[in-house]
């Protein structure tokens, strides 16, 4: 038989007061622990439930009832998207029944809904709460956001969100907003910024469609001087 080293018997000791230290504070604490495990237990399960039985189906009726609304945005019929009739609901229905529920792109064609009708305050609001990953839709979000401040001569809000839309698609829609950015700086009296936006597309943008022109846009400006 091996005989047990002064280290091994030491180590075996410090396993065995680490044992009984952790039995007694099972025994102290047991339904204290207990309780907290049955606490998180049924959490989790409230949590699964509220998802399947109460936050899914939402989503399902408000998808199934946004079917109409997109249509008739596609349409054109904003108002009519917007509002609904006897037989569909609008987005303005939708959103105050599902919220959030009825998913990102309701407040995006809500937003430019409003956008087209001239509700330019409620645009931008709906529009701001457009959450969207992909960058392209995210980027058109910002700046119909931006054409709404256009709207309000708001034009040093308009021109931040034009380069935030620029940035975060960062491709060759990126050019269109840029030159929205030059355009209300020049209604705002900066020719200086503007002429950077179209020195910008002009410089990096070459390929996109708004560059074909961008002389003409850089030269009334130079001219000006």
């Amino acid at each position: 038989m091996a005989k047990i080293t002064k280290e091994e018997e030491l180590r075996q000791q410090n396993v065995a007061e680490a044992v009984s230290k952790t039995e007694l504070f099972f025994k102290e604490n047991g339904k204290l622990i207990y309780g907290c495990v049955a606490a998180v237990l049924v959490i989790a399960l409230g949590i699964l439930a509220y998802n399947r039985f109460i936050l899914q189906p939402q989503k399902q009726n408000a998808t199934e009832q946004m079917a109409q609304a997109e249509r008739w945005f596609q349409a054109g019929e904003y108002q009519l998207a917007l509002e609904g009739d006897d037989n569909y609901p609008g987005f303005d229905d939708i959103i105050s029944q599902y919220g959030s529920k009825a998913g990102a792109a309701v407040y995006m064609y809500a937003g430019v809904a409003k956008l087209q009708t001239g509700a330019y305050e409620e645009a931008i609001a709906l529009l701001k709460k457009y959450n969207a990953e992909d960058p392209i839709l995210l980027g058109r979000a910002q700046a119909c956001i931006g054409d709404a401040y256009v709207e309000l001569e708001n034009y040093k809000e308009a021109i931040a969100w034009f380069e935030k839309a620029a940035k975060t698609t960062d491709n060759a829609f990126a050019a269109s907003y840029l030159l929205k950015a030059g355009i209300a700086a020049e209604a705002a009296g900066d020719n200086a910024k503007a002429l950077s936006f179209y020195k910008t597309i002009k410089d990096q943008w070459m390929q996109a469609p708004e560059a074909m022109e961008i002389d003409k846009y850089i030269s009334r400006i130079q001219n000006a001087e």
